[in-house]
């Protein structure tokens, strides 16, 4: 079957040359190897490392967070659980964002450029489907990158700095994303249809890249060479493609169902329940004759048993997402009051 024309740094040249007298002329070969870029010297292994970070850790992160958002379809309490469960790791939270996505995803996408510059795709002469797959690899390579690109700075306005994120990224339509306020906040990002069809296609180009690249990496690796067992991965690879796009559609749909104003009652909340669960255990009048030792036990006693009924009371508070007015506390379980 042709193959798309392969040019550019990647091309492998002539490793001697062999002059009319059959002596080798080896200095020449080495003159040659060191003047070719670098990409091009080590191409066996960055292709290897190319393809393996775009299935771990890129795509596997990219399945974990597909499946995350598509839990906000059981309810914006649950949504909010998994968001607070990423968030405890705290300080440690941007090392393991730079150093597990952020910079294998740079490294795929550099090498996926270098690479991309190398093909000319030849689907007019030759429409097979192997040659198809090759372009629109290739097309959904550059869809993902602007995409992802846009996409975290929508979201998370790629830096954490406070000043970048309130004088810079939040004026031009970036750092949407509240964890705080998980559901509501992802809700009004999207809120306009125009963004959401765009997610959309961004979320097609990532699915399609990552299950057709799943396919090529066994190829590369040599997991599956005869024909046979290429189109049996081929089945594998489009079934996977199916389910982790179901994922992320699910998601899109479960952000336009959030209602956002009680979304933003039980999100307050919850974190009320924090700050008054963080403060010192008090809080319950002292009894005559008790230490202050005693008292504070108790009242810790108090504020792990409020904390367990409002973590059981969630769903009934997600339930009512009709009801008007603030969020009563005794609907997550915590005594008196209300919180506005």
């Amino acid at each position: 079957m042709p193959r798309p024309t392969e040019l550019g740094p990647f091309r492998r040249p002539c490793a001697t040359r062999r002059p009319a007298g059959g002596l080798v002329q080896r200095s020449t070969s080495v003159e040659s190897e060191a003047a070719r870029p670098l990409l091009a010297r080590h191409e066996f292994l960055i292709r290897r490392l190319h393809s393996l970070t775009g299935l771990i850790p890129v795509g596997a992160y990219m399945c974990i967070h597909l499946a995350t958002n598509a839990s906000i379809l059981a309810g914006p309490a649950t949504f909010q659980d998994n968001v607070d469960r990423i968030h405890s790791l705290g300080p440690a939270l941007p090392f393991v964002e730079w150093t597990c996505i952020l910079l294998p995803i740079i490294f795929h996408a550099v090498v996926g450029v270098a690479i991309i510059r190398t093909g000319l795709p030849n689907t007019g002469a030759y429409p097979y489907e192997a040659n198809v797959r090759y372009t629109l690899q290739r097309a959904t390579a550059w869809i993902a990158f602007f995409f992802i690109g846009w996409h975290v700075f929508h979201m998370h306005g790629w830096v954490t700095l406070p000043h970048w994120r309130e004088q810079v990224a939040r004026t031009g339509l970036g750092a949407q994303f509240d964890p705080e306020h998980a559901s509501s906040s992802v809700h009004e990002a999207l809120a306009s249809l125009w963004v959401t069809i765009f997610y959309l296609i961004g979320v097609g180009a990532c699915v399609f890249h990552f299950a057709n690249g799943l396919w090529t990496m066994g190829i590369t690796w040599g997991a599956w060479t005869s024909p046979a067992a290429q189109r049996r991965a081929g089945r594998v690879c489009l079934a996977i493609g199916i389910l982790v796009m179901a994922l992320g559609t699910a998601a899109l749909v479960g952000v336009w169902q959030v209602n956002a104003r009680t979304a933003r009652r039980l999100e307050d909340a919850r974190l009320q329940w924090k700050h008054l669960l963080a403060e010192p255990p008090a809080l319950v009048p002292a009894t005559p004759g008790e230490s202050p030792g005693e008292n504070a036990e108790r009242g810790g006693v108090s504020a792990r048993a409020m904390s367990r009924e409002a973590s059981a009371g969630d769903g009934a508070a997600t339930g009512a997402t009709a009801a008007a007015g603030p969020v009563d506390a005794r609907e997550l379980g915590g005594g008196e009051g209300r919180y506005k």
